[in-house]
């Protein structure tokens, strides 16, 4: 089975095929609806062969279904019908945990997204539990807030890498995972990883999104189930 994996993000959309080495983009931004996205979707991978699709979208997925109008896009994507839009079967998953299913080695992982918002899932035992951390309270305004893009802009690079690590370390403290992974684009502006976490690679959405097709292809074995919609591993007490 040949896969379409759509990665869509606040700023662009990232596609990568099966058998494909490259993966293409576009931009995104607060003026696109689900229609262009997948109007430019079928521009980009015009030449490519593909039998189902996986997006990673930026909001809340519920039993397979946008449940969530995101807040860096377009609305209209709540009761949109992504399967006639692309004429082949769909699967839906919140974009953090595309990456963080990519991104699983094994037991309990905790991943966090630092792109224009913040992503968060939880990996447990293969299960993934997509998860809205960002809008927990922080300080007198939300995580995303303080470790999102805008926290980044606002605060400048060294005052947002210590919210970063502040932030984490009390939500570790909290949830006691194996293993931790931030990935996102913004990753690459810490200069240096909290304690006992693992830098992910946005390339892993792709992976995540590969994963979530590989029981209908018969590859068996990867771990795939969405529950409700290495050097970094830790030691459990």
């Amino acid at each position: 089975m040949n896969v379409l994996v759509i990665d869509i993000g606040g700023t662009s959309v990232k596609i990568l095929a099966s058998g494909q080495a490259e993966p293409r983009k576009c931009p995104s931004g607060p003026t696109m609806t689900p229609a262009e996205m997948v109007s430019r979707v079928k521009g980009l991978a015009d030449e490519w062969k593909y039998d189902a699709v996986a997006i990673g979208y930026p909001g809340v997925i519920h039993r397979g279904r946008v449940v969530s109008e995101p807040h860096n896009l377009a609305p209209n994507w709540v009761g949109f019908d992504f399967e006639a839009a692309f004429g082949c079967p769909v699967k839906l998953i919140n974009d953090a945990a595309m990456q963080a299913l990519g991104s699983y080695q094994g037991g309990i992982m905790l991943f966090f997204g630092l792109g224009t918002g913040l992503g968060s899932a939880l990996v447990v035992e293969g299960n993934v539990v997509p998860m809205e951390l960002a809008h927990l309270s922080y300080g007198d305004k939300t995580y995303e807030d303080y470790l999102g893009h805008r926290g980044l802009k606002r605060y400048g690079k060294e005052k947002w890498e210590s919210y970063v690590r502040f932030g984490v370390a009390r939500l570790i403290a909290a949830l006691h995972p194996d293993d931790v992974v931030i990935g996102g684009g913004n990753v690459k502006n810490l200069k240096e990883l909290p304690p006992g976490c693992r830098a992910g690679d946005n390339a892993n959405a792709f992976i995540g999104g590969f994963r979530l097709w590989e029981e209908e292809g018969g590859r068996q074995g990867s771990p795939q189930k969405t529950v409700g919609a290495g050097s970094g591993k830790r030691e459990r007490p």
